[in-house]
């Protein structure tokens, strides 16, 4: 069995360039923010990164009902559009490292992009 030449700077080039689209998603992913209101204005949620929260507003308006199941599902409905709003960013910042036909309702965005990535490598398609 012949072994196939490995390129030592070559190589290095490859990691070099990863390490440096890696870190600069990083950055974009730190600097997304989104935002989502309930249906009824009572309620916004603003999340960062990943989807971690970082403000929940509820309007004083809230106290005028005693529902508290309702409300509940109202701050839990709102944060999680915000969490999809901020993962449909997430998309759009990786989608240069999937497949042309991704769509987001398929893709993990967390690691879907870096395991297609790592496909294309095996393959030799990189």
């Amino acid at each position: 069995m012949v072994r196939p030449m490995i390129d030592p700077a070559a190589r290095k080039a490859d990691y070099e360039r990863l390490r440096d689209d890696l870190l600069e998603i990083r950055q974009r992913i730190a600097d997304i923010e989104a935002t989502a209101d309930s249906p009824d204005g009572l309620v916004s949620a603003t999340v960062v990164g990943r989807g971690e929260l970082s403000e929940l507003y509820l309007d004083p308006r809230i106290y005028r009902t005693t529902d508290s199941k309702a409300l509940a599902a109202s701050i839990v409905d709102t944060i999680r559009d915000a969490v999809t709003r901020s993962q449909e960013q997430l998309f759009d910042i990786t989608r240069q490292f999937l497949p042309p036909n991704a769509k987001f309702e398929e893709t993990d965005v967390h690691t879907g992009p870096f395991l297609h990535q790592l496909d294309r490598k095996i393959k030799g398609e990189l």
